[in-house]
């Protein structure tokens, strides 16, 4: 039955011409570009998505969700992301790691919106999402952005300033603020907070530290303000969230 309502979808899709349409995303080199039913199930994807995940053909990726192709603690938050859209959210320029086809961990900035039908309700999801360091250098001649996101990624877990970053490139604070959030929709201070995150989460998963020690370790020297941020950008703490980890396993 599902599978029929899959075909059956992926059939309006040509028949409205809405795959010639979306396969222009296929000229854009650095985007990856899917469509979701409202059960996390691919609808579409243009062919930068399907050679991420190692396909050739769209049809092969119709009806599989992201923990078909990604580590489960990167699908549960990709699946978090779409629910929150699905209830009407919208997720902007979010900051978070992917794995490549190769195993390699990587940043990507990750943008999702709702599908709203005639009657207005949510039946599904769209989105895109693009490598960091490629988009990094299509953007070389602002060597504002580009030298502080080289460094922020290299050095996080030391104790960065605003200060030094702006140092980095020969321009006042508040200028390489502007440049950050034209560029890449969040301020030095967001980036380097979310590259953090993502490296305790990371640690969270792949090492059994102390959780005190794992925020150390990705620049937090407050436990507690780790803790908070942990929070407010996974939606959960640090030990709720190795805990779940861990059972699913399980």
């Amino acid at each position: 039955m599902a599978d029929n309502i899959l075909e059956q979808q992926a059939a309006l899709l040509q028949q409205a011409g809405l795959e010639q349409i979306l396969g222009m995303y296929d000229l854009v080199p650095d985007i990856l570009f899917w469509v979701k039913d409202n059960r996390h199930r691919f609808l579409f994807a243009n062919q930068l998505l399907l050679s991420h995940v190692g396909l050739t053909r769209l049809q092969d990726l119709l009806g599989k969700t992201d923990f078909d192709f990604s580590p489960h603690y990167l699908a549960a938050q990709y699946a978090k992301d779409d629910e929150k859209v699905l209830a009407g959210q919208i997720v902007n320029e979010r900051l978070e790691m992917n794995m490549c086809l190769d195993g390699e961990i990587a940043w990507y900035l990750t943008s999702k919106r709702p599908i709203i039908n005639s009657q207005s309700e949510i039946i599904g999801s769209y989105g895109i999402t693009r490598h960091l360091q490629k988009t990094a250098s299509t953007l070389s001649g602002i060597k504002a952005v580009q030298q502080p996101v080289d460094y922020i990624r290299e050095h996080f877990q030391s104790n960065i300033t605003i200060e030094q970053l702006a140092e980095l490139v020969h321009v006042s604070v508040s200028a390489l603020e502007r440049r950050f959030k034209k560029h890449l929709k969040k301020t030095p201070w967001q980036f380097l907070t979310e590259v953090r995150l993502e490296n305790a989460r990371r640690l969270l998963v792949e090492t059994d530290l102390p959780i005190s020690q794992i925020g150390y370790d990705s620049g937090f020297s407050d436990h507690s303000y780790f803790a908070k941020q942990f929070k407010l950008f996974f939606g959960e703490l640090p030990s709720i969230f190795r805990e779940q980890y861990q059972k699913k396993l399980g």
